[in-house]
C-alpha cells in the first residue's frame, strides 16, 4: 500500500506523487588532498521539480568536482544526470536527468510542486523525504520547530560560505547522512524546504533552506548556470542590547562589526562600530541576529557595478557615503594537485587575499604538499603562497598547468618563490 500521512484523498494522490518524485543521487568526485588527486564517493536525495527533468539538491551533495553522477528514481531504474548549476551560498544545485536515456529506456517520473515557506508556522506538521544512510524512500515526520532559525557561523560547504543571505526551517523531523537535498515537505507533498544539516549527537535538530529561497536559486541556476551577487564588504553584527551605548532608538540602524580591506565599503569610508542608518534610502533595522540575512540579501540583489548609498551614523554625526558593488566572490579558489610534486594548492581568491590582507591576488595557497616528493622535500608547506615558479609570476592557474606540463616534459630543477608569513622564501623542486 502506499505510504498515507492522512486519510484525506486529494492531500494523500498529492503526498504519493512527491514520493515518486524524490531521488536517491550517487557522485564520484575528485578531490585534491596532501599533494594527490583522489576520487571520493558520495550519497544524497533529491527531488525532481520539473517535467523536463530538472532535481534539486544540496551543493554539498553535487558540486562542479563531480565526474559521475547517478540517480536512482522512484521506480528503482538508476539514470545519469548532469550538473546545470551550483550555488554554496545557499547549498544548492541543480541536475538535469539524461532524457534521452530515459526515453530510451521508456521510464517515466513524476516531479513535485512547491509550498510557500513563507506560510509555515512553529508546530506545523512536515515530512522530511530522502535517502538516510543509503535507505531510499525513507519519511520521518516531524514539526515545523523554528522558522525562521539564524547561525551566527553557518557551517561551510566543502570549504565554502554559506547562510549569509537566508535563515533556516528548523525541524525535528529526523533528518540523517544521506537525507541532504531532499524535500521537506507539508502533508499534501508540497515542498517547503531542501533538508540540508543536523546537529550530529542531538536530537531532532534539522535544519531546511526554505523553499522561497531554494524555487528562487533553482530558477536563476536553470536561466544562467550560477548566480551573481554584489559585495560591500560589510560585515554586520545584531544591535540587541547595544543601543544605548551608540545613542539609538530600538529598531533602528545596522551595526558594523568589521569592513573588509580593500573593500567597497572601506574605499568607501565605512568604519568598524559605525551604524548604517539606510541604504538607498531605505531604512535598516538590524536589532536582532535573525534581521541580517535579509539585510545582506538586499545588498547581494543590488546590481554589480551599481552605485549605493550609505546614511552612516558615527558618534554624534551622520553622513552619507557612497560606493560602488562589486561581485560577491568566495574566499575559495580553484583546486588542482600536481602529483609530480605532490603538491596541492588553491588558487588565491580576491576574498582570501583581503581576509589575510594580502597585497594582491597572485599565486596560489598550498594545501597539501607529499611526503617524500619534491615540494614537501624543498620544504614548502601548508599555507605557504606560490607567488613565482622558475621566474614566472603565478597570476593564474591555468599559468601554473602550463610550466608543470613543460616540468613534465623534461623534469629539471624548478625555483619557486612563496610568501609564508609576509616574507619570501626560496624553494627547489628537486626531480
Amino acid at each position: 500500500m502506499p505510504l498515507l500521512p492522512t486519510a484525506n484523498a486529494a492531500v494523500s494522490r498529492g503526498f504519493n506523487r512527491l514520493l515518486d518524485a524524490v531521488v536517491r543521487i550517487d557522485v564520484r568526485e575528485m578531490a585534491f588532498e596532501e599533494g594527490a588527486r583522489r576520487f571520493d564517493r558520495g550519497i544524497g536525495s533529491g527531488v525532481i521539480i520539473e517535467k523536463s527533468g530538472l532535481i534539486l539538491t544540496n551543493a554539498h551533495v553535487v558540486s562542479p568536482r563531480a565526474v559521475e553522477i547517478s540517480v536512482t528514481l522512484s521506480n528503482l531504474e538508476r539514470v545519469s544526470a548532469t550538473l546545470v548549476g551550483w550555488d554554496h551560498w545557499t547549498d544548492l544545485a541543480v541536475l538535469r536527468l539524461n532524457l534521452d536515456e530515459v526515453k530510451a529506456r521508456k521510464l517515466t517520473f513524476a516531479h513535485a510542486e512547491f509550498g510557500d515557506s513563507e506560510d509555515l508556522f512553529p508546530g506545523q506538521t512536515v515530512y522530511a523525504v530522502g535517502t538516510p544512510h543509503g535507505l531510499t524512500r525513507t519519511v520521518t515526520r516531524g514539526i515545523i520547530s523554528n522558522n525562521r532559525r539564524f547561525f551566527e557561523d553557518s557551517r561551510a560547504v566543502r570549504g565554502y560560505e554559506t547562510g549569509s543571505f537566508n535563515t533556516w526551517l528548523q525541524t525535528d523531523a529526523a533528518i540523517n547522512p544521506g537525507n541532504s537535498g531532499g524535500p521537506l515537505v507539508t502533508e499534501n507533498g508540497k515542498v517547503v524546504g531542501i533538508n540540508s544539516r543536523s546537529y550530529m549527537g542531538a536530537d531532532n535538530l534539522s535544519f531546511a533552506i526554505p523553499s522561497s529561497v531554494a524555487r528562487r536559486v533553482a530558477e536563476t541556476l536553470v536561466r544562467d548556470g550560477r548566480v551573481q551577487r554584489s559585495y560591500l564588504g560589510l560585515r554586520p553584527r545584531s544591535l540587541q542590547d547595544l543601543e544605548k551605548f551608540y545613542s539609538l532608538a530600538v529598531n533602528t540602524g545596522m551595526l558594523v562589526e568589521s569592513v573588509d580591506l580593500g573593500s567597497p565599503a572601506a574605499r568607501a569610508g565605512v568604519r568598524a562600530g559605525d551604524i548604517v542608518l539606510s541604504l538607498n534610502g531605505v531604512k535598516l533595522d538590524g536589532r536582532f541576529p535573525e534581521q541580517l540575512p535579509p539585510i545582506q540579501n538586499q545588498i547581494a540583489n543590488l546590481p554589480i557595478a551599481s552605485a549605493v548609498r550609505l546614511e552612516v551614523k558615527r558618534g554624534n554625526a551622520t553622513m552619507e557615503l557612497n560606493a560602488v558593488t562589486e561581485a560577491l566572490a568566495s574566499r575559495v579558489g580553484e583546486e588542482w594537485a600536481f602529483e609530480k610534486w605532490g603538491l596541492s594548492v588553491r588558487k588565491v581568491s580576491r576574498a582570501y587575499a583581503r581576509e589575510n590582507q594580502l597585497t594582491d591576488e597572485v599565486g596560489v595557497l598550498v594545501i597539501g604538499a607529499q611526503p617524500g616528493f619534491p615540494a614537501a622535500q624543498s620544504g614548502i608547506g601548508r599555507g605557504d603562497i606560490i607567488t613565482t615558479v622558475g621566474g614566472e609570476t603565478i597570476d593564474d592557474l591555468a599559468r601554473l598547468k602550463e610550466l608543470y606540463t613543460a616540468y613534465e616534459a623534461k623534469p629539471d630543477p624548478v625555483l619557486v618563490e612563496a610568501q609564508r608569513h609576509r616574507r619570501i622564501t626560496l624553494y627547489v623542486f628537486k626531480p
